[in-house]
């Protein structure tokens, strides 16, 4: 498939899931909530002023991180407008909400001084230009904190990559690609970017943190 098959193929999926993503019954969304601890976890580490969600869906992350620090400002980012509508709904003080591609984000230079992604980027055809715009709207100094599945077991990659995936876009899911240590490492070397951290925790988990320096 073309990126922009892939990326329809995205808008299409959680078109469906918007309304069910924050429930009980969310299905494979419910690992997106168990994210949600690590990150904040990593935020408190470093302060910060303006924050981008990534893949924001319908604002899980930014509504945590709204009533524990109310006075910061906060975007969200997807590329389904039905998330967007969503977390629009919320009302969320010190919150905007975008509609748009995370491989090209509609934001200017040195935005924010932190950047989360949870659960998104193997949605991503072109994990580089995704690292590029990172690199671009980051202040001096700023993060971003990258969630996602991973594995460092050849096989296992190539069973999700080449049986699972394939399958999953034939149900009709947007997944791209399993993102692997050396992709990442790869990326942020091109971007001018540097990894802090690379670790692979419980569930198959990717917890990265990469510094715009």
């Amino acid at each position: 498939m073309t990126n922009e098959e892939y990326k329809n193929m995205s808008v299409r999926e959680f078109t469906k899931a918007a309304g069910r993503y924050e429930s009980n019954h969310a299905g494979i969304y419910e690992m997106c909530k168990k994210d949600y601890p690590d990150i904040l976890e990593e935020l408190e580490k470093e302060a910060f002023s303006d924050l981008l969600d990534a893949g924001c869906g319908p604002a899980p992350m930014i509504s945590l991180l709204a009533e524990k620090y109310p006075e910061r400002h906060y975007t969200g980012l997807d590329l389904t407008p039905a998330m967007i509508e969503q977390a629009k709904m919320k009302q969320i003080p010190n919150a905007e909400f975008v509609v748009g591609d995370c491989e090209n984000f509609p934001f200017e230079e040195n935005a924010f001084d932190a950047i989360i992604c949870s659960n998104s980027f193997h949605h991503y055809p072109n994990p580089q230009a995704f690292f590029d715009s990172v690199k671009r709207c980051l202040r001096p100094g700023g993060r971003l904190i990258l969630r996602d599945v991973t594995s460092e077991n050849k096989f296992l990659l190539w069973f999700m990559d080449k049986i699972e995936l394939p399958i999953a876009n034939l149900c009709g899911h947007g997944d791209v690609k399993i993102a692997t240590r050396e992709t990442v490492m790869e990326c942020c070397k091109k971007s001018g970017l540097k990894v802090e951290k690379f670790e692979i925790r419980k569930g198959m988990r990717m917890h990265c943190v990469v510094i715009k320096i």
